[in-house]
């Protein structure tokens, strides 16, 4: 990948939290800290214009990834670099500003990330504001805000969004799930952002309205060349929205691959467990495995392999050594494209 193309840079990302009990009591029952590794070194590349699709089972870590890429959660180690800027790194309050404004994300629950008590021109206006973007010049070298034109822009972004200008007078309650969304989308591209954390934007609304949405995103990509990295544990999702897919398993990625490629072809075990979970409506008569047990506690992983507990292709090797993402997989035997 040619690193002008790259807007997006994650390089051996890592999130641990402490979850003992108190010292007090650790030193009384003489027991050891806790550890949570939530993300254990990830490492992925987004070019511009692109869709990079996150997937996994609940738990394998997915949204604390997002949290530490958009800046909401500071990293334990690793780094995340906006066209080689390190947003945690650089010292220069201007730089870190912009390149706050150049990511934005869109959340799961469209209710509770908007603000009940402000009406919807408010909460679109807020990136605005805080930006800077709805100031105009005034005499000496003070701003102050354009009112009239913070009015017409967020009027543009109803509208952008499939929503009547007439609806920011109105609170988030007097929406459906699913023209809540559209709000939160409004607000995210509000700033004129090159990149959008999307953490499972679809889930939480219905079928139907899921179509909806992930249309309008998809638009809006074109439209505006936005970037995502779309976090999610539907396939049909990805299927339908990802340039390329990292498939997620207790906070390490073990595959990177091409969509298409991906489901075609799938070379770790657990992608094609998760696959095989896919209903098969074109009933090809192909072997299927289920997906089988639970994901390990990630306070207590398993040694070598985290996956091996699971995998039907487990041999001794599995049980003891860790394997690395080699060739975007991380298997000691991975699956030949005719198995």
């Amino acid at each position: 990948m040619s690193a002008a193309l790259q807007l997006v840079s994650v390089r051996g990302l890592k999130r641990v939290f402490d979850v003992s009990r108190p010292w007090i009591s650790r030193f009384i029952d003489r027991e050891p800290r806790r550890l949570l590794r939530a993300v254990d070194g990830v490492d992925f590349t987004i070019e511009r214009g692109q869709t990079f699709g996150i997937v996994g089972e609940s738990g394998s870590g997915k949204s604390t990834l997002a949290r530490m890429v958009v800046g909401l959660l500071r990293p334990s180690a690793g780094q995340v670099l906006i066209e080689g800027v390190d947003m945690a790194a650089t010292s220069d309050p201007a730089a870190r500003r912009e390149v706050r404004r150049r990511m934005q994300m869109i959340f799961q629950d469209p209710y509770a990330s908007l603000n009940p008590r402000w009406r919807i021109g408010d909460v679109i206006a807020e990136p605005l504001v805080a930006f800077g973007l709805g100031a105009a010049q005034a005499s000496g070298s003070e701003k102050t805000l354009d009112k009239a034109g913070i009015v017409a822009r967020v009027d543009d972004l109803l509208r952008l969004v499939g929503l009547d200008p007439s609806d920011k007078r109105r609170y988030p309650h007097e929406f459906s799930g699913g023209q809540r969304q559209r709000i939160a989308i409004a607000r995210a591209i509000a700033a004129n952002p090159d990149f959008i954390v999307c953490d499972e934007p679809t889930s939480a609304l219905d079928v139907s309205i899921q179509a909806q949405i992930l249309n309008l995103m998809r638009d809006l990509q074109e439209t505006l060349g936005l970037t995502y990295l779309l976090i999610t544990h539907n396939l049909a999702v990805l299927r339908h929205m990802a340039t390329r897919v990292g498939v997620m398993y207790l906070g390490r990625l073990v595959e990177i691959a091409p969509t298409e490629e991906l489901f075609a072809h799938p070379r770790h075990p657990y992608t094609r467990m998760l696959l095989d979970a896919v209903p098969d409506l074109a009933m090809s008569g192909r072997a299927r495995t289920p997906v089988g047990g639970e994901t390990p506690n990630p306070i207590d992983p398993p040694p070598g392999c985290p996956f091996h507990p699971r995998c039907p292709r487990a041999i001794d090797r599995c049980r003891i050594e860790a394997p690395i993402l080699r060739d975007n997989v991380a298997c000691h035997l991975p699956l030949s494209d005719s198995k």
